[in-house]
């Protein structure tokens, strides 16, 4: 449990500090919203990058881990998509991010070091194929549904070509793309790129904890409390249980990489979550959810450690 606190407390930290800057006046809601844009579209895709350049693909490569989280973070995200569609009458880009909250999780921030701490080196090379999935399956799949429902008229296909090249320009596609080719072709930038980036991507994590700190001054939760419960709660419940399924039913998986997928799914939704809805006005309701899958993580990520050094290890 002390593992797991000294993952998540400076996270709370940070977003303490968000909130008493917003809350002093150091900073207003406008430049809380532009620094969020800052971690969106130049310290994150850093990030993706580097990641992407620090080993090569051969070794990233694990076919098997990729399966059993790709394929249960894609069942824990239709499951989602389908349980809010059958219960309510809400737009269809809001049902996405709902699905999105439930089936993304915070591979960099809480679940690597955690997950560092259980099995070692490997941790690293599994929160590289997450960002894979996350950002090549998860994620794109939620913005083109939230990108087709705000486009309302103009037919699926005269709708479906804008929300396409929109995805395709979007800063972490092209990061995911350009460092994927670099690390095909063992290219690396020169020593000087490479420190930019790695200063790029030291900020985005720090920087996007405030943001959503800030963003939570002044927010009401009041009317909205069922709503954060139910993202809450599925993304613990739901995508571990979806992520183990798929361990039962896909051979090849070592103990090791078994557990890394473990953990990471018990962690709570990205931090980028908020951001990633702000342009559909869901980074309130993002937020909330966000921060209380993090305060009750702990306990998931007890359970999670537990089950994998009892079945798994």
């Amino acid at each position: 449990m002390s593992t797991i606190l000294g993952a998540i407390i400076p996270i709370f930290i940070l977003l303490g500090i968000g909130y008493l800057a917003v809350l002093k006046r150091l900073v207003d809601k406008a430049h809380v919203q532009g620094m969020g844009r800052y971690v969106i579209n130049i310290a994150l895709p850093a990030l993706v990058i580097q990641a992407l350049l620090e080993r090569p693909l051969a070794d990233v490569f694990n076919v098997p881990y990729l399966l059993v989280y790709g394929l249960g973070s894609g069942l824990a995200f239709a499951a989602m998509l389908a349980w809010t569609t059958w219960r309510s009458d809400l737009p269809l880009g809001r049902r996405a991010l709902y699905a999105l909250g439930v089936s993304a999780s915070n591979s960099g921030f809480i679940g690597y070091p955690v997950a560092v701490l259980v099995i070692g080196p490997t941790a690293g090379i599994a929160m590289a194929l997450n960002m894979l999935i996350e950002n090549l399956l998860v994620i794109p799949t939620a913005l083109v549904l939230a990108e087709l429902s705000a486009r309302q008229s103009g037919g699926f296909w005269r709708t479906l070509k804008p929300v396409a090249l929109r995805v395709l320009r979007h800063p972490l596609i092209l990061a995911i793309v350009v460092g994927t080719l670099l690390a095909a072709l063992d290219l690396h930038p020169p020593e000087p790129i490479t420190r930019v980036l790695a200063m790029l991507a030291a900020s985005s994590s720090p920087v996007a904890l405030i943001v959503i700190g800030g963003t939570l001054c002044g927010l009401r939760v009041r009317g909205m409390a069922s709503d954060v419960a139910q993202i809450a709660l599925t993304k613990l419940i739901l995508h571990p249980l979806c992520v183990l399924l798929m361990i039962a039913l896909i051979p090849g998986l070592t103990p090791v990489f078994a557990t890394a997928a473990m953990v990471f799914a018990c962690s709570p939704m990205l931090s980028m979550y908020p951001l990633l809805g702000q342009r559909y006005g869901f980074a309130e309701l993002g937020t909330a959810a966000m921060v209380m899958a993090t305060v009750l993580s702990a306990l998931t990520l007890a359970a999670g450690i537990w089950y994998a050094h009892a079945f798994l290890l």
